[in-house]
């Protein structure tokens, strides 16, 4: 009796596996669907390939002025030669160097806290918010026997940075306490926390960029005059610090009570409890919360031209009014959203990989 001898598996059709069984099962599964894809393809043949024409193809990329762009695409000669400018301001040239090592020292910190493998992240931590704004102080303001830069020199994407970073440093720890404030047992306190966040909630960015920079200087004694960029800097904080208070309860109150009924069994301090039990697993449910306001605090610090101080986007709209350079907006507003997009871009994503490597709970 012979010996049986299954047959050799058939492989499955090329219709089934690969780029062309996912787009059959994803783009065209039905009559809709294919009718769906190839209105879409049409659209953005219709759109991406004269834009690419326009902003690749046919661009012009190196030159000193306008007269270097005749090819009829993007001038992207505009944004190189006034590029020093929408990165630094009107800050000296020979002292670029020290706006950018304050960013590099940055980047350091930003890799030794984010990469799990580098060792002492509590070291790195109070480096960080510690030493590091002191050097970055006077790196970029002076002292110390650098020369002192003014802040209304300042400009470009180094002033959105500093903004944004101080911003997100200050108003984190404000809205933490603002939010345990309102979830306070003390009835005064628990007021003071309310009317705090319901009036800076309340009221829009830009008029309280304009109160700070016109309003706030009445309350200082006479003769002082506080710096522009330190008031808007104030008015920020306090605005975000009122969001990032909301952000924060809502993290508390998606706690369960068996995590406070828990701390207290243990006999654990009120602030013992909000540290070391509350807070922590508070922040992995706030994470998607406190990254869209970060993102949303990064893109406002644009608002800062109603008092005169002029960012990345307030160096294009200066720029676009020389008349050495009239009719290329185009250019210098992509330049902008391309700009602001990586940093956000960036908080986003390192966001999601926190979410994802915190989400240890809960799991079978």
């Amino acid at each position: 009796m012979s010996e049986f001898v299954p047959k050799p598996a058939r492989p499955a059709p090329i219709t089934e596996i690969g780029a062309i069984g996912w787009a059959r099962k994803n783009l065209f599964s039905s009559i809709p669907n294919t009718v769906i894809t190839l209105l879409t393809a049409y659209v953005l043949w219709s759109v991406l390939v004269p834009f690419l024409s326009w902003a690749f193809v046919n661009a012009d990329w190196v030159g000193s002025s306008r007269a270097d762009c005749t090819s009829g695409g993007a001038c992207w000669v505009f944004i190189s030669v006034r590029f020093n400018l929408f990165m630094y301001g009107f800050y000296p040239e020979d002292s670029y160097w020290r706006p950018n090592l304050a960013f590099i020292l940055l980047i350091g910190f930003l890799i030794w806290l984010s990469i799990p493998r580098i060792p002492f992240k509590k070291l790195g931590a109070i480096l960080a918010l510690t030493v590091y704004p002191v050097l970055a102080y006077v790196l970029l303001y002076g002292g110390f026997g650098l020369e002192v830069i003014p802040t209304h020199r300042w400009g470009g994407l180094m002033l959105t940075l500093v903004l944004a970073l101080i911003g997100i440093v200050v108003a984190i720890p404000i809205g933490v306490v603002l939010a345990l404030g309102r979830r306070s047992e003390m009835p005064v306190i628990r007021m003071v926390c309310v009317i705090f966040i319901e009036f800076w909630r309340g009221v829009p960015l830009i008029t309280i960029l304009f109160m700070a920079s016109v309003m706030l200087p009445l309350f200082f004694v006479g003769g002082t005059d506080a710096d522009k960029l330190m008031r808007a800097l104030i008015g920020i904080v306090m605005f975000q610090s009122a969001y990032m208070a909301e952000v924060v309860r809502g993290g508390l109150q998606a706690l369960s009570k068996g995590q406070f009924e828990g701390a207290d069994a243990l006999g654990l301090s009120y602030w013992q409890k909000m540290f070391l039990v509350v807070l922590p697993q508070a922040m992995k449910i706030m994470i998607p919360g406190i990254v869209n306001t970060l993102i949303s605090l990064f893109k406002d610090t644009s608002l800062i031209v109603i008092i005169g101080l002029l960012d990345i986007l307030g160096m294009v709209r200066q720029a676009l009014a020389d008349p050495a350079w009239l009719g290329y907006p185009a250019e210098g507003y992509l330049f902008v959203a391309f700009m602001f997009w990586i940093f956000c871009f960036s908080m986003s994503r390192y966001s999601i990989y926190l979410e994802n490597k915190l989400n240890t709970g809960h799991k079978r």
